[in-house]
């Protein structure tokens, strides 16, 4: 007999980032969510670099807990039962971030009442998967940057990203060749613009950054503009990558339909869930469609164990759950020469602190 949810429980943890992503993004919040049933209880989160973190405990706390209590703890069927309730709110955005919080609990709860971690359930179908560097560093200065390429190939990276997207293109340019140049011919480089620009700048930009051998140029422009990612698809021969703020299958399927995109990212948490990014990988590989999940490695190295093609996971310097000192014991995976792997603890493997830690900050020359 199916078990039957009788709680659903939310808290808010807050921890200032090691390495600053810069004035916008000083820290992480992470909302822990323990779902109780009557034949156990399961643990899961959800999270927010910046906006809302307490408008999505409250969605759990009330909006979804009114649904889930009292429903079958199935993470599959309850989800579509929720965003069907809960999308006039928004279809994406808040509104999946919090739907998160549960789907993540309920997977934890199926796969420890099986005896197994979430991937264990899911089925592996390899025992590593790789890890590429990634940093959030248009801030930093160029010999800052260099130093933190230079950690990146001594920790075995065969491939890195870092941001571009300074007033001034030659900027970006003297920054990514001295990158490259660390890198060698041999290992792949990546770069993310965060929506810093619009069509004309994006060509422009091309133009000049494409003598660096790129693997993908992320999210260039606003990020829901399909109409300006279809005609960037058309005009350069760099593979776009998007999907970090594309919170929907439909979102995705539009984007994929237009040939607007090669590699999509989507955020495990933001998309709703574990129930959701399956449904997308899906989507994605029916038509040829390369998957980079993004951010959360703790999370997308677990699912990306499971996936049916190789993927590389994003690891951005010193901001894992471990690093940041909000587990209270070994965390579900581990790197080692750019390979993840799990450490085989049930569920998702995820045990929070009951109150995040003082975390000194790495202090960039600049003061940020």
């Amino acid at each position: 007999m199916p078990a039957k949810i009788t709680g659903l429980d939310a808290r808010l943890l807050t921890v200032p980032l090691r390495r600053s992503w810069g004035v916008e993004a000083p820290e992480n919040h992470i909302i822990v969510t323990k779902v109780n049933t009557d034949e156990g209880t399961g643990h899961g989160f959800a999270w927010t670099p910046t906006v809302g973190p307490q408008a999505i405990q409250a969605l759990l706390e009330h909006d979804i807990a009114e649904i889930a209590v009292g429903h079958t703890a199935e993470p599959e069927v309850l989800w579509d039962l929720l965003w069907k309730r809960l999308h006039e709110a928004g279809s994406g955005g808040l509104t999946t971030i919090a739907m998160a919080g549960l789907d993540l609990a309920l997977w934890d709860l199926k796969a420890r009442r099986a005896g197994v971690s979430v991937a264990g359930l899911l089925g592996h179908r390899r025992e590593t998967v790789e890890v590429y560097g990634s940093g959030v560093n248009l801030h930093y200065s160029l010999e800052e940057l260099v130093a933190q390429t230079e950690r990146w190939v001594a920790a075995g990276n065969r491939a890195v990203k870092i941001k571009v997207g300074k007033p001034d293109l030659a900027e970006d340019v003297e920054r990514l060749a001295a990158v490259r140049q660390v890198l060698g011919p041999d290992r792949r480089l990546m770069i993310d613009a965060n929506q810093r620009w619009d069509l004309p700048t994006t060509l422009r930009a091309l133009n000049v950054l494409e003598q660096f051998d790129l693997e993908w140029l992320e999210e260039p422009i606003r990020a829901d503009d399909l109409w300006a990612y279809r005609q960037l698809h058309k005009r350069t021969s760099v593979p776009i990558a998007l999907g970090e703020n594309v919170h929907t299958i439909y979102r995705f399927r539009d984007f994929i339909a237009a040939e607007a995109v090669d590699i999509i990212q989507p955020n495990i948490v933001r998309v709703g869930g574990i129930t959701p990014f399956r449904r997308i990988v899906e989507l994605a590989r029916t038509h040829s469609v390369r998957v980079a999940p993004h951010l959360l490695p703790e999370l997308s190295g677990q699912l990306a164990l499971t996936m049916a093609d190789p993927v590389m996971v994003e690891d951005v310097e010193d901001s894992s759950f471990q690093q940041l000192g909000l587990l209270a014991g070994p965390g579900p995976v581990q790197i080692r020469d750019s390979q993840l792997s799990v450490t085989g603890r049930p569920g998702l493997g995820f045990d929070f602190v009951d109150r995040p830690p003082f975390v000194a900050r790495t202090v960039t020359n600049n003061g940020q």
